[in-house]
């Protein structure tokens, strides 16, 4: 079965927009578990516009199933994630500005960088998964770097899927059987929904995690959270 980490990181959005605690992000997260997603991700930036660096402190002590810790990792972010030592760090090649992740690591021109990171947290028993887009000359030098996982980044296929373009699937297949040889895990994310979950999971060989959020949550406004990730595991068993 493919896990199902769910990123909260709109919860604390609509909470930061009246300020206070409501809704509270750490019931959001133990009644996420309670429904039976396998993980809970987060996705601090460093404006601190939704989920705000002592929310993920926090969650540490709440999180009981896997704790995926998403973001570009700057001195403060490194710090957090040693601090926190988190099932799995995510690298996320996002801009400061950036409204949401946009795009994957260029692996060749930041291998140096990457592969001083991925030791700092393999160091630290944290598994590492580095976000990429579905292009394989991104994969050659991976087992240099070092990391365990990559997250494809599927906006690209939700995007064409949409519009009725099944062959967008490929290049993320290509992926997925390249990683697999390499025996690097297979994660993905962005953009994924309960329309085009199935389609890539069931063309996605060993696809062991998705990371979803905007689209879930969205979904549960009409569904009810509770429906909407018992439905996810459906399509993911």
């Amino acid at each position: 079965m493919t896990k199902l980490s769910v990123n909260i990181n709109k919860i604390a959005t609509l909470r930061n927009a009246r300020g206070g605690n409501n809704p509270d992000l750490l019931e959001f997260a133990k009644n996420i578990e309670l429904y039976g997603a396998q993980g809970i991700t987060v996705h601090p930036r460093p404006d601190e516009r939704h989920v705000k660096y002592a929310d993920v402190y926090d969650l540490k002590s709440v999180v009981k199933t896997e704790f995926n810790i998403e973001g570009n990792p700057n001195d403060k972010f490194v710090k957090m994630v040693l601090d926190v030592k988190p099932t799995q760090v995510t690298l996320v090649p996002d801009a400061v500005n950036d409204i949401t992740s946009s795009s994957g690591w260029d692996t060749i021109k930041n291998e140096s960088f990457l592969t001083e990171i991925v030791t700092e947290f393999k160091r630290n028993n944290i598994r590492t998964s580095i976000f990429l887009n579905p292009d394989l000359k991104f994969l050659e030098n991976l087992n240099k770097i070092g990391t365990d996982r990559v997250e494809l980044y599927t906006e690209d296929y939700a995007v064409s899927y949409k519009k009725g373009n099944n062959l967008s699937i490929q290049p993320y297949m290509e992926c997925a059987d390249v990683l697999n040889q390499l025996n690097i895990g297979v994660n993905a994310g962005h953009d994924l929904s309960l329309d085009n979950i199935l389609f890539f999971k069931q063309n996605i060989h060993n696809l062991l995690e998705v990371s979803i959020g905007h689209a879930l949550i969205t979904e549960s406004l009409y569904l009810g959270l509770e429906s909407v990730i018992k439905s996810y595991l459906r399509k993911l068993a």
